[in-house]
């Protein structure tokens, strides 16, 4: 059962009738993860394409000469047609998994709301995992068929681009969107024109306009408060992504809950399930407390209804991770809640109380605690984690349903069709359903898949020079520093990829505990080995930044040049090609405050051994065979002491059996045993880790028991 919702389209592009489907193919995200519909966006204009990777841009900008010369393209004649066949048999297929596995068991939608979504670095509507991870979850619901339905905000400034001083100081960009080059549309009303739903605000009501963004067989609902008729003081409560203003984020989250209720309702669409992804949608509880009342329900029978129906994913490993407001927040902006259900600010406070002792502030995720049949977290070691903390809240024990990544997103093109070959074309299926399926990626030879890993290689470090000779004309670098750019990132070097936020548990900085001994790990002349950075710090952590301009101040030591290298702008097509053309892939994060982390899962798909802690996913990722495990895995309230002791670990592990298995090579060149750990890390993780698995374990044990 796909939810359709009704679109205004318009006439923004001149494209000749025999290729009028591109429009439906450019405004449906499901391109980008199509490796046919992206070699024909590429043959369409290759240089456009180069330009823009966004197929609404480059249809924006053709030439009435280009669509001349190609009509008389054969070759790209035959790729757009096989597009449209491929998109329309993807998008009316009822033979989905899901279809076959629960035929008429959720008769109405799972609505799924989210503060943030990364589908493509073309909508920047994400700051990292939560979002990337909300990306691959739409994904993976459009591929096995479940009747899906999320929910977001419009955010017209997106989240900052980041750019980096000489000296490594963050600098932050907010660009605004051009809403015509963006794959989103109007959402239409029954009565014409746009979508918008009312929110009371003190003294006012805030209108709020609906878009959808299409991601295969899944439409995103895009709530927008930048239109005529509000205040300018409204416009931009949804302009950017985690604004740093604590008031102007309790507005942000107050239209994401109640204007998600609001306008699916005025669509028609009442979800069977409601999930709510990580505290910040949680004020969508208060909203479907009041409708059920209006309807007749008293308060205690509305939040039986409501409790029945939610499905809460909380992300955040402590408690203090949570977002959480001023109870003078509360009663200014949701000063009329009571009146509608018939109680007082009083009781409206305690429904987001986390009833610890001393504790004042309203928390979002204890809201959604207590109003959910199903709370989960996010990794086997995150769910025991829930439920020590918020046992007190909690309905019933908290599930694990680890996170995973969406397979044909992630992997390299080149590694797939490997996959196809010998595995069939059903390979992801297949992985999953059947374990044994792995063992015919141990039967690729390891000629092929050093071959393959060595291309990506290649395409990594052709991708880190134009990055980084962009950065270096930006600090006004001579013509001869930036030809010495092409001597950077050689592919036959070790490279260890770390990219993530600069959080500060996540100690970026920690491999760096020790300068010298690292220099001798690095700059050994028989063994060398090269670390990429890359990541953003928000724009309000100054501790955060701080790390980030300390690892740019050693990578320009004499001792560690060409060694150390920090990449501006983190974004999804950067991550793309670091988890395909790494060789390792550090995660250091302090236990256990990585609920579950996903970027290792990406990397080790392509065959990157993951050197981490024992946390969050890869504790039960961890087969001995596909990586490596280092440091404690119980928290140590002595942050100094617990840092220097992983710290020597890791500098052994990395000195005594990393480096030296990497470089230990047969006649031909190649590392047998290496690349059996890399055959090992693909077939244990991407099956076990995709978000395929991760959405059947959601259908379940959470939205089939509840839709019911």
């Amino acid at each position: 059962m796909r939810v359709r919702i009704p679109l205004l389209h318009g006439d923004e592009f001149h494209i000749p009738a025999e290729y009028s489907r591109l429009y439906d193919l450019a405004y449906n995200l499901a391109w980008s993860w199509d490796t046919h519909a992206v070699q024909m966006w590429r043959q369409l204009d290759p240089v456009l394409w180069e330009r823009y990777r966004n197929p609404i841009e480059m249809l924006s900008a053709m030439e009435p000469a280009t669509w001349e010369s190609l009509a008389e393209s054969e070759l790209f004649h035959d790729l757009y047609m096989e597009a449209v066949r491929r998109f329309d048999a993807y998008m009316e297929s009822s033979t989905g998994w899901f279809d076959c596995a629960y035929p008429d068991v959720v008769n109405n939608p799972i609505a799924y709301l989210c503060a943030e979504y990364g589908m493509h670095s073309s909508m920047p509507l994400y700051s990292g995992g939560l979002g990337v991870l909300a990306g691959d979850h739409a994904k993976s619901a459009s591929d096995l068929g479940l009747p899906f339905v999320g929910t977001g905000l419009l955010y017209r400034r997106g989240y900052f681009h980041q750019y980096l001083d000489v000296d490594g100081t963050q600098q932050h960009y907010y660009p605004v969107l051009d809403m015509s080059r963006l794959p989103v549309r109007p959402v239409a009303s029954a009565s014409g024109g746009q979508l918008k739903v009312q929110i009371e605000f003190p003294g006012r009501t805030v209108g709020v306009a609906v878009w959808c963004m299409e991601v295969g067989r899944v439409p995103i609902l895009l709530l927008d408060t930048d239109i005529p008729g509000n205040e300018p003081a409204d416009r931009p409560i949804t302009h950017t992504l985690y604004v740093r203003g604590r008031e102007m984020r309790f507005c942000q989250e107050l239209i994401l809950g109640i204007g998600s209720v609001r306008a699916l309702g005025a669509l028609g669409i009442e979800p069977s399930v409601w999930h709510v992804n990580e505290g910040h949608a949680a004020m969508s509880i208060l909203e479907r407390l009041s409708r059920h009342v209006a309807a007749g329900a008293t308060l205690e029978e509305a939040t039986q209804l409501v409790t029945r129906r939610t499905v809460f994913t909380l992300h955040t490993p402590v408690p203090a991770g949570n977002e959480t407001f001023d109870n003078a927040l509360v009663e200014k902006y949701l000063s009329w809640w009571p009146g509608k259900v018939g109680t007082d600010l009083f009781h409206l406070s305690r429904l987001g109380s986390s009833e610890r002792p001393g504790d004042l502030q309203f928390d979002l995720g204890a809201l959604a605690i207590k109003h959910a049949s199903v709370v989960n977290g996010v990794s086997r070691k995150h769910a025991e984690v829930v439920n020590r903390d918020w046992a007190h809240l909690l309905n019933r024990p908290a599930l694990a349903v680890t996170n995973g990544v969406h397979p044909t997103t992630w992997l390299g093109r080149d590694l797939m069709r490997t996959l196809e070959k010998n595995l069939g074309a059903d390979w992801e299926r297949s992985l999953i359903d059947d374990p044994s399926a792995a063992a015919l990626i141990n039967e690729i030879p390891d000629s092929e898949i050093w071959a393959l890993h060595q291309a990506r290689k290649q395409m990594f470090a052709r991708f880190v020079r134009g990055r980084v000779r962009t950065q270096l004309a930006r600090h006004g670098a001579s013509p001869d520093e930036l030809r010495s750019v092409e001597r950077l990132l050689p592919p036959e070097r070790l490279t260890i990829g770390f990219g993530r936020r600069f959080a500060t548990y996540k100690r970026a900085t920690l491999l760096f505990h020790n300068v010298p001994w690292l220099q001798s790990i690095l700059t050994d002349p028989e063994r060398s080995v090269q670390v990429v950075f890359a990541g953003k710090a928000h724009p309000a952590d100054r501790h955060g930044q701080g790390l980030i301009r300390h690892i740019v101040e050693l990578s320009k030591r004499p001792e560690l040049a060409g060694h150390i290298h920090v990449l501006e702008d983190y974004d999804l097509r950067m991550a793309r090609f670091l988890v395909q053309g790494v060789d390792v892939w550090l995660n250091n994060p302090r236990p256990p405050q990585e609920a579950s982390g996903t970027s290792g899962m990406k990397a080790a798909m392509n065959g990157a051994l993951n050197v981490s802690v024992s946390d969050g996913w890869w504790i039960e990722g961890y087969t001995e065979k596909n990586g490596w495990t280092f440091g404690a895995s119980l928290e140590n309230p002595d942050y100094s002491a617990q840092d220097n002791e992983d710290a020597v670990e890791l500098y052994k592990l990395l000195q005594e059996t990393v480096v030296p298995l990497y470089y230990e090579r047969d006649d031909g060149g190649i590392p047998r045993r290496w690349v059996a750990m890399m055959k090992e890390a693909t077939a244990s993780t991407i099956g076990a880790f995709s978000t395929h698995r991760m959405i059947q374990d959601y259908a379940r044990n959470a939205y089939v028991p509840v839709g019911r």
